[in-house]
């Protein structure tokens, strides 16, 4: 009897180039009792030949093939509606699938009863799960090209530069939001020469802030706006006015800004005006990490596109950055992915244990129930409308 396989899909979303296994960890999941099934094609946007996945182990197949015969499933995003409607009960599927955003495709899944695994749910505070942290990864390299996107679009220089043809003044940034994509973009505009500002509504932020370099920008923000998870919670209609008052008068002081402010399954918070962006230089920048089907955190962003502004300010709907990075970001994702499995998977077979924490967060279906809390939550109002509009 041949081992249980793993299956890595090609990716099909719109300007997406990651991929969920790299070769270097197949030896990993091998390791596991796994046998790996990649789909033809699936690495090469990154820089990942067929040939090196053979070479390390794997076998190449096509996308039928690989859904007919693989136990796990492994992607970066939630699949297309056609893959989806091919996965069958017993399967899991394993990716960044964003439940709380699409908690009807969650439900489907549950009918189908797939087990869906995404890695959106880790508990992110339990040091045990850290290995396994792909928003932390990804958000890393998010904040990382944030900086360099700017630079690219900015049309002066980063650091302050002295030459015989006389001073360039260093470029002034300003970074909203300190989580992982927040103070990698502070840490990386810092080591390229500028003066960075950085703001969180979370106070205990302001000694990661400074501990890279940058100033703590004081603004009447709530006094405690940590939420669960490590997050920053969500803030109050008022609250969020009053902030976004104060940044008007801030940001237009700034060169580029940087925004990365966003809660879990709920609208990212608006914090940068119209006037706030109609007020700033001709030739400044703002990169909007925030951007994305629920709005952003800047208000003339247009989420995965770059517009300028009658006034000449550049403004970037960030959209999937890691993608623009496609191998040093599947790199790091399927080094997580591969941690996951070690937790998920004895003796060559998945074992569910909801008691288990990192389980009870990430596992959202299974059984033909979804399980997760957060997205059940969700389902459930619906469910009562159905029940009452079927009486």
């Amino acid at each position: 009897m041949s081992p249980p396989a793993v299956g890595v899909l090609r990716e099909t979303a719109a300007g997406e180039r990651r991929v969920a296994l790299v070769p270097e960890v197949i030896a990993r999941v091998t390791a596991l009792g796994l046998d790996v099934l990649v789909e033809k094609g699936a690495g090469q946007a990154a820089w990942f030949p067929d040939n090196a996945f053979t070479t390390a182990g794997a076998a190449v197949v096509s996308r039928r093939d690989l859904l007919e015969n693989a136990g796990i499933v492994l992607a970066v995003g939630l699949p297309d509606a056609e893959t989806l409607a091919s996965l069958h009960g017993g399967q899991v599927l394993i990716g960044l699938l964003g439940p709380l955003l699409r908690p009807d495709v969650m439900a489907q899944l549950a009918r189908q009863r797939v087990t869906a695994v995404s890695l959106d749910g880790l508990p992110r505070t339990l040091s045990r799960a850290q290995p396994m942290d792909a928003l932390t990864s990804q958000s890393n390299i998010a904040g990382y090209k944030a900086v360099v996107v700017a630079a690219d679009a900015y049309p002066r220089y980063f650091p302050l530069l002295i030459t015989a043809a006389g001073t360039a003044r260093p470029a002034e940034v300003l970074v909203l939001g300190a989580g992982v994509a927040g103070l990698s973009a502070i840490g990386t505009a810092h080591r390229l020469g500028a003066v960075v500002r950085a703001y969180d509504v979370r106070p205990t932020a302001r000694g990661e802030i400074e501990s890279l370099g940058a100033a703590y920008l004081e603004l009447p923000g709530p006094e405690q706006g940590a939420g669960q998870g490590g997050y920053a919670r969500a803030l109050t209609d008022e609250e969020e006015a009053r902030l976004r008052d104060a940044l008007t008068d801030v940001v237009p002081r700034h060169d580029i800004v940087i925004t990365t402010a966003q809660v879990p399954g709920r609208r990212p918070p608006l914090l940068v005006s119209e006037r706030a962006v109609a007020a700033m230089r001709p030739g400044s920048v703002v990169v909007d990490l925030g951007a994305g089907p629920m709005g952003g955190n800047v208000a003339v962003c247009v989420p995965d596109e770059r517009i300028v502004t009658a006034n000449g300010v550049t403004v970037v709907g960030a959209g999937n950055l890691p993608a623009a990075m496609p191998t040093a970001a599947s790199t790091a994702y399927a080094r997580n992915v591969a941690a996951l499995l070690a937790h998920l998977v004895t003796d060559g077979e998945v074992v569910i244990d909801l008691t288990d924490e990192i389980q009870a967060g990430v596992v959202i279906t299974h059984g033909g129930e979804v399980v997760q809390p957060a997205t059940a939550a969700l389902l459930a109002p619906r469910a009562q409308e159905a029940e009452e509009v079927s009486a």
